[in-house]
């Protein structure tokens, strides 16, 4: 007994799953084109953000730029307005027309302990050490001399007097050196 394949292209049962088959395609295209969309417009979000963010980056670049011109512009402002009335104090100094050596003195005095206590108050740090241990990294030795009062290799005298501004030295100072007895 031979079994007969149908040919027919219009049988039933081929008609049903070829429907079929065409409703999944069409479906999983629907499906595919939503996802495909979905997608497109997460990444259309994504630039969007990516161009923000970006965008921000620069304004914050572009603002710490400016306060860092901002801060250079005016980072002496208050060591310069403090000094002023030392400048003051000179001028009324300057003004006087009298030949009183000592009171010429006295207001030079006056304006120095003002400039120090300016200088002082921000970070500034006089060196005399004048009997101390000779420092080389404080101290410029400019000469040796015999001084049997004071002890080998302290400082004796002190030619010009050094500075540190919050502790890193600024100018050492230039001194005088008890030499070492000789034997």
């Amino acid at each position: 007994m031979e079994i007969m394949e149908n040919t027919n292209p219009l049988h039933p049962d081929d008609d049903g799953l070829a429907g079929q088959a065409a409703d999944a395609a069409q479906h999983d295209a629907e499906d595919l084109s939503r996802k495909l969309a979905d997608y497109e417009s997460k990444l259309g979000d994504m630039r969007d953000l990516l161009l923000r963010e970006r965008a921000e980056i620069e304004n914050q670049r572009k603002r710490l730029q400016r306060d860092l011109e901002q801060a250079r512009k005016f980072a002496n402002e208050r060591l310069l307005g403090d000094l002023l009335p030392v400048c003051d104090g000179l001028e009324r100094g300057l003004a006087v027309q009298t030949a009183d050596a000592g009171g010429l003195r006295e207001g030079m005095e006056l304006t120095l302990k003002a400039l120090l206590k300016v200088a002082e108050s921000n970070g500034l740090k006089q060196i005399d050490p004048v009997g101390q241990p000779f420092n080389p990294e404080q101290h410029q030795a400019v000469s040796l001399i015999d001084a049997p009062h004071a002890a080998p290799d302290s400082v004796v005298a002190t030619i010009q007097k050094g500075y540190v501004l919050n502790d890193r030295l600024l100018r050492p100072a230039l001194v005088t050196v008890a030499k070492a007895p000789s034997a």
